[in-house]
This record gives structure tokens, sequence and C-alpha cells, in this order.
């Protein structure tokens, strides 16, 4: 397995793998330390990012290499050359690709031409990076995967989308609740309820937050807002998500010892509320700290063909 675009594209020991290596790099950060030595690693942000960009720019560092950052405006791309001859080239110099656009046949299309590694750092479809942080964040806290029930509450966009499919893999009892329009790819769905059965978990998929969240142990929510969307979509969608808030009430729903987690930016007083996302049972925060040890985890895994991948 070269790359790593989709979660979908995981087997559930690649996962295991994952979550293994990302346990090792959390106790011994210099593990792998010359890996990527006098070599580079581009990194393309076509979005504005924080948490992925200072996170991968650190595992690159961690494992000896030099990260390289550019925007659209720093390549020829906007000059009318294909992504294909883009990645060529930049095989020829570098270790692996680093990507965060919108348009998942871009990362596609990148991945194919390339020689060498590429990871999605965010796309309109997939997340992956954040899941792999996810789950090793519930696996610190609670100690294992299989038999906990994870619930999503809110827009079944990319973060969701990731989360379920990572979720099912590992065997947890996985729960999603979405507005009406608002669910996850057909896809996405098909996969989690499929792998879910597979690995002894469960899956449900809701319009009732309540049902969701009902003796979970983990209540996540992202964002209602994306990058760009107009006004009028803003309050369309503002005004469907709103009864999918994640607040103390809410939380009330899942376990006593329940744990809420977010992968940020967090919108306070929109998806969640300050007395959650701020309170002690929160990880959000952790979950920011694991996406460092979960970049290391997948650039090592690929640039050493750890992962056996789907064929």
């Amino acid at each position: 397995m070269k790359d790593l675009l989709r979660i979908a594209d995981l087997t559930a020991d690649d996962l295991t793998v994952l979550l293994e290596l990302a346990a090792r790099v959390e106790e011994n950060p210099a593990f792998a330390h010359d890996l990527l030595s006098h070599r580079i690693v581009p990194m393309y942000f076509a979005k504005p990012s924080t948490r992925t960009r200072l996170s991968t720019a650190a595992a690159v560092a961690r494992l000896g290499g030099t990260p390289v950052t550019v925007g659209p405006d720093e390549l020829q791309l906007r000059r009318g050359e294909t992504i294909a001859d883009t990645a060529r080239v930049m095989g020829s110099y570098a270790a692996a690709i680093v990507i965060r656009t919108f348009a998942d046949t871009d990362v596609q299309e990148l991945a194919s031409a390339a020689p060498i590694p590429v990871v999605n750092a965010l796309t309109d479809g997939h997340h992956p990076l954040q899941a792999v942080a996810d789950l090793l964040t519930v696996e610190e806290r609670f100690g294992t995967l299989r038999g906990h029930r994870i619930a999503y509450v809110g827009d079944g966009g990319n973060v969701a989308r990731s989360l379920m499919e990572a979720a099912a893999l590992a065997g947890m009892d996985v729960a999603v609740a979405t507005p009406p329009g608002y669910e996850p790819p057909d896809e996405a769905i098909r996969f989690t309820a499929t792998e879910a059965d597979r690995n002894g978990g469960g899956f449900t998929l809701t319009t009732d937050p309540a049902e969701a969240v009902k003796n979970a142990g983990v209540v996540y929510t992202d964002v209602w807002l994306s990058m760009g969307d107009p006004k009028e979509e803003q309050a369309r969608r503002r005004k469907a998500l709103a009864p999918y808030q994640v607040d103390e009430q809410l939380m009330t729903c899942a376990r006593r010892d329940a744990v809420f987690m977010h992968c940020l930016p967090a919108h306070r007083g929109e998806e969640v509320t300050a007395r959650v996302i701020d309170g002690g049972r929160s990880l959000a925060f952790r979950q920011a700290a694991n996406r460092l040890t979960a970049a290391q985890a997948v650039l090592y895994a690929l640039l050493t063909d750890r992962l056996r991948g789907r064929r």
C-alpha cells in the first residue's frame, strides 16, 4: 500500500499497525529519527490549516526530514501544468507528498502518477489522519476500542466519514446522528455497516441525537459550516443542525464516564457549548496533540511498506 488516501483503503490489521506505531512514537518521539535524513517532503495546502500543517511538518522533522510547504500560487499548476506532471517531478526530489485540497479526484490523480507515497491531509470527502489520531485518543482513554460505542452528531461530512470507517475497522459500536439530507455518503454507510459487523461492532444511523448518544463512551461533533459556504447556505445549515448541538443535556444521555471529542477548530455556541468543550470530559486538545504522533506513524508505515491495503 503506497498511499493513504482514505480510511476505507485500510484493512483492520492496517489500522492496528498504525495505532501500535502511534503508541510507540508517543513513548519515544525520536523513533526512526533518521528515516528521512537529507530528504524533503512537499506539503501542498490549498486550504487554510493549523493542526494538519504543523503536525505533519513536525512529524517530517521528527523523522529527520525537511518539510517544504507550498500553496497554489507557488507551483506551476495555476499556469496549466498537469497534476500528473507535478507528481512526477516531485517524485524525483522528495520522499513523500502530503496534500490538503478540495477534490478527491485531484489527490487520486496525484497518487496515481507519483512514484512516492501520497498522504491525504484532508479533502472534501475524507480526513484519514484525523481519524487515526481520534482512535488513538480513545484507546489511550479506555485502553481498548472494541466494545465501546462512539457517537457522531452533526453533519455527515469528511470527518464523520473517516471516523465511522475507522471505528468500524476497530470493531467499535458506531452511531451517527444527522439531519435528513446531511447523512454520510451511501458508500461510507455500506462500508461502515459491513466492517462493523465483520469486526464485532455495530452501526446505527439515525436522525435522533439522543438515540445515537445513548450508552456511548465517546460523543463527537464537528463544525457546521464548511470553508467558503455562501451566506444562504450558512443560514440553511445552521437551522438544520441547531437541534444537533452537543450540550450538557445531550451528554447526560451518554455513559457517566463518556468523553467529548472535536477535531477543531470549534465554534462555541454552534455545534458545541463552551461548557462541554472546555469542561473536564473534553479530549479535543488531546486529539490535537495526537495529530503529530498519528502523522508520524502514517509516514513511517508508508515509507517502510508496513500496510497491506485492500487489493
